[in-house]
Order: C-alpha cells, then structure tokens, then sequence
C-alpha cells in the first residue's frame, strides 16, 4: 500500500495518457463555452434578418374592444415590436383563450401567432448554421 506524503499533490501526474486526457478535457470545456456563448449572441440578438412580424391585424382587431382586452392586445404588439417573441406568444395564446373574442379577433390573433412561430423557427435554425459555423472554425484552429 503506498503511501502520500503531505506534498505528493504537487508531483506531475508523470504519464502522457493522463495528461493527454486533461487536455482533451480542457478542449472540451473551451468548445462547450464558445457554443453557448455563441448559441446566446445568436439567441438575443434583435436584428431584422429573420422573419418580420406585421402586427397590424391584432392592432386593427382590437382597436374598439373593451379595455381589458385592448390592453392585452397592445402588450402583446409590444413584445412583437420588440422582437421578444416568447411574450409575444404568451400574451396572445392568453388573448386566444378569451370566450368574448370577436371572429375577426381569433382570426388575427391566429395569422399573427403563426407568423411570431414562423420567425422564431427561423431565428433557431439561424442560430443552429451560426453555431456550426464556429465550431467548424474553432475545431480548425485546434488543428482537427
């Protein structure tokens, strides 16, 4: 049975199986925060090159409802004009629940929900070619 003095913790670990293995760990990590980070820029970036939203319909639709639903519409509008597209889907999905919505209401609350699901798809699938894209660069600075 061997046995550790107090300052054995500072020796190399000494074969090159195990200090290959830390390195490979270290690359992992490196590559695991650069596609969240990625991932992250990609997400919260608020440019135009997705999907617009015309949030018009649910803006004309509710223009005379009553002010309870009114307010809930122009939230929901608001969110689409800033591009925060989970609040967006969240107020409307609550607007669509309402029992005193008008025919021309869900029919605008329906084609503007599709739209927001439309851009959000497309900003994932921008994410997803952004983050290949950086892992191919990074995996050809390491040399693979």
């Amino acid at each position: 049975m061997p046995r550790f003095g107090f300052y054995d913790f500072a020796r190399p670990v000494g074969t090159v199986q195990t200090n290959k293995r830390i390195l490979m760990k270290t690359h992992t990590w490196i590559l695991s925060a650069l596609m969240a980070s990625v991932l992250i820029l990609a997400g919260c970036s608020k440019s135009g090159g997705g999907a617009s939203v015309d949030a018009a319909p649910v803006e004309k639709s509710f223009a005379s409802a009553e002010p309870a639903l009114k307010a809930a519409a122009d939230k929901a509008v608001a969110a689409i004009k800033g591009a925060d597209y989970s609040a967006a889907t969240a107020e409307l999905q609550k607007l669509a629940a309402n029992i005193k919505l008008t025919d021309d209401q869900k029919k605008a609350i329906t084609d503007v929900l599709a739209q927001v699901q439309k851009a959000v798809a497309e900003a994932g699938t921008k994410a997803a070619g952004e983050a290949n894209k950086a892992l191919g660069d990074v995996q050809k600075s390491l040399g693979k």
